[in-house]
């Protein structure tokens, strides 16, 4: 197993050689909004919203102070504004009161921040710290299981079944490949696999031959 995936990344490096994060953000409180904003919505949608988000609100009391409304009315177009403006002055409050308004660069403290999972987590660990940090979305879930990689079908479970398999030092780049992938040729409902590099080595039952 430990060949095949080498040889996966290196395929997916060789396709994707531009695969990074996708949105845009310059510190790690921005990489925060930008994630938490990404639930349910483009990149390219977000990161339409957030020039002007980030220059109102560059510090994390600014959005625990606007009111709920205000804040709405300014993340509006990515969908499910009332929960992620809520989500976020929420988590901004406890960067606030518990880490002096900065964002922590430990998956235990930035799991302990209201509506904070080990995705987002791995995702701001990753880009924003250069730490180690593979984060299971769509379609790194979706990629993996057709590969083989791992069976199982929750998240969590998912990044234990990666990280065991692919060297500490590739997780994040290796969660930027699989997005990539994942999102321009093993599309959920028509995957191009008769255009796939890794078609050889994927024994995916729904594959298309």
């Amino acid at each position: 197993m430990e060949e095949r995936i080498t040889k996966i990344l290196m395929l997916l490096s060789q396709k994707h050689p531009d695969a990074t994060i996708e949105l845009n953000y310059s510190n790690p409180l921005e990489l925060l909004i930008a994630t938490i904003l990404s639930a349910q919505c483009t990149d390219a949608r977000v990161n339409q919203v957030t020039p002007e988000l980030f220059k109102k609100y560059p510090r994390a009391e600014d959005y625990y102070r606007v009111p709920q409304k205000e804040l709405e009315g300014d993340i509006r177009t990515t969908g499910f504004f009332h929960n992620k403006a809520r989500s976020i002055r929420q988590c901004c409050q406890t960067l606030v009161e518990r880490f002096n308004g900065r964002v922590p660069d430990t998956m235990v403290e930035l799991t302990a921040l209201p509506g904070v999972g080990r995705k987002t987590a791995n995702i701001i660990l990753g880009n924003a710290f250069g730490k180690p940090g593979l984060a299971v979305d769509t379609h790194v879930k979706r990629v993996s299981n057709r590969l083989g990689l791992t069976r199982q079908s929750n998240p969590d479970k998912i990044e234990v079944d990666l990280c065991q398999l692919i060297s500490e030092n590739m997780w994040t780049q290796a969660t930027h490949l699989l997005i990539f992938h994942g999102r321009r040729t093993c599309h959920a409902k028509k995957p191009k696999c008769k255009e796939c590099v890794l078609c050889e080595l994927c024994d995916w039952e729904g594959k298309i031959r």
